[in-house]
């Protein structure tokens, strides 16, 4: 299944992929990796599969912790404690609640809240892997038509 949910993502991303920057922060030996969609862009059996409403209204945020390991190695999924914030155009806050996935290796979280677009949502990440003391905060903005 986790390979279909990243499958799904990377094509919902392809048209945009010149335009867009890496949606990733470095904080010291940990990556971030965050990406904000419409549910709409997902594949009819992702949605299913993991009990998301598919709608132009809906956003799904997905985030991924990685623990970084040699120069050259890709980094290890971690457990993260995570706070999601989006704030709106009309200054409306939105608290993302986020669901942990656990696939094999793969750890994970996606959360979806409703929208009215078009938009505009400047989002904020607090991010505390497991094990450390302090969390970091990631800052981004995705406009919704």
């Amino acid at each position: 299944m986790k390979r279909l949910f990243i499958a799904t993502l990377l094509l919902c991303l392809l048209p945009a992929a010149p335009v867009m920057a890496e949606q990733l922060q470095r904080f010291g030996s940990y990556e971030l990796h965050y990406n904000a969609m419409p549910t709409a862009d997902l594949a009819p059996e992702v949605a299913k599969a993991y009990n998301i409403d598919r709608s132009k209204n809906r956003v799904l945020v997905t985030i991924s912790v990685l623990k970084s390991s040699r120069l050259g190695v890709a980094g290890q999924p971690v457990s993260a404690a995570l706070e999601v914030n989006a704030v709106n155009l009309s200054q409306q806050l939105h608290q993302v609640t986020m669901r942990e996935i656990k696939e094999g290796a793969a750890v994970y979280y996606i959360g979806d809240f409703r929208i009215t677009p078009p938009d505009t949502l400047k989002f904020t990440v607090v991010a505390k892997p497991a094990g450390e003391k302090q969390g970091n905060t990631v800052e981004f903005s995705q406009q919704f038509f």
